[in-house]
């Protein structure tokens, strides 16, 4: 029914406009209780063989949603009853920023694909923890935190401390987002300098208050051998807690749609079904080189339950998805979830 019915529907208004317009139907549908328990008891998995320990924190399963579906938070208790085991929300930046100019987020509907260039736009972390605290979101929460675009680099170091202070008590891991391709020079924030600056003071903040909130690194799919072996000895040496891989890529290899349709595009982060091969690949990289060493969120391009598969075998312990709730429905979780107990 989604694919046939509905998924055409949305897929005939703007992206973005169709985005939010659909999680307020959403909200608004499951504010009513039948409707909420309904949807609930449709889409959930309860199976203890889906149950995943990673940094301390017990998953109900290994599915998640990905950061950038609900930047700011804002429909946690919906998306929850489509059968998540936990929701990353984010990125979310010390101050509010509209991100780029519109229009930004575009389908490649051949290749089962999403361009974006969003620019981290966000409401703040002070608003999303306002919207924490009256919601009381019975879900794993992950943040997915990083700097405002008018923060010079040098200064990016404040931002995250900010978001991490602001956010400590009201999720249940932090991801330090360094690699977004969508704001000018963010990716110069892998570097090695600005991680070994950032994270001790995160882990003297965990020591501060008596809990301490896993810390991930959600790195770019783009990164070469080199560049993958110094960010597991960055990992291991300044005691990170695990990787989110990957981000989405700058690339354009292998699609189907048109050039022209690309060229009028212009640049963004490539999403969905053309980055899953390159992510497993990363996942499986690190997982090997690491000697397992090295907790892995994997996402990427899980358009069906093989792929979500696919990253579990190449050595995740938990995925996420994103464009693939968005091209195959809610419905995913739940098939990915079935084929692990298999």
């Amino acid at each position: 029914m989604y694919k046939i019915i509905i998924r055409p529907l949305l897929f005939s208004f703007d992206a973005e406009k169709i985005h939010y317009f659909s999680l307020n139907i959403l909200r608004f549908f499951l504010k009513i209780y039948p409707i909420r328990k309904i949807v609930t008891s449709i889409y959930s998995s309860k199976n203890k063989k889906l149950e995943r320990e990673l940094f301390g924190i017990r998953f109900p399963n290994p599915v998640g949603l990905a950061a950038g579906f609900d930047k700011n938070g804002k429909y946690i208790k919906e998306l929850s009853c489509f059968g998540f085991g936990f929701i990353e929300i984010g990125t979310l930046t010390p101050k509010p920023q509209p991100g780029n100019p519109k229009k930004r987020l575009f389908r490649l509907i051949q290749d089962q694909a999403i361009i974006n260039r969003m620019g981290i736009n966000n409401e703040g972390s002070n608003v999303c923890v306002d919207r924490l605290k009256k919601n009381n979101p019975n879900i794993i929460i992950g943040g997915n935190i990083g700097k405002n675009t008018s923060t010079e680099n040098k200064d990016s170091v404040k931002d995250f401390i900010i978001n991490f202070k602001t956010l400590h008590a009201y999720v249940d891991y932090f991801v330090i987002n360094v690699s977004c391709p969508n704001v000018n020079h963010f990716k110069e924030l892998q570097d090695r300098e600005f991680l070994e600056e950032l994270i001790p003071k995160l882990h003297e903040y965990n020591s501060e208050k008596g809990v301490a909130k896993p810390i991930l690194l959600k790195i770019a799919p783009d990164l070469n051998e080199t560049q993958l072996d110094e960010t597991i000895e960055i990992i291991k040496s300044l005691k990170i807690d695990g990787i989110v891989a990957t981000n989405t890529t700058t690339t354009r290899e292998n699609l189907k749609t048109n050039n022209k349709v690309l060229d009028k595009i212009g640049n963004g982060g490539l999403s969905g079904l053309p980055l899953k091969d390159k992510s497993t690949k990363v996942i499986k990289y690190i997982y090997e080189k690491s000697n397992k060493s090295i907790p892995i969120i994997g996402v990427g391009g899980i358009i069906n339950p093989e792929d979500a598969i696919e990253k579990l075998n190449a050595g995740a312990s938990l995925v996420q998805i994103y464009t693939g709730f968005i091209y195959s429905g809610p419905s995913l979780i739940k098939k990915i979830n079935r084929l692990i107990i298999q």
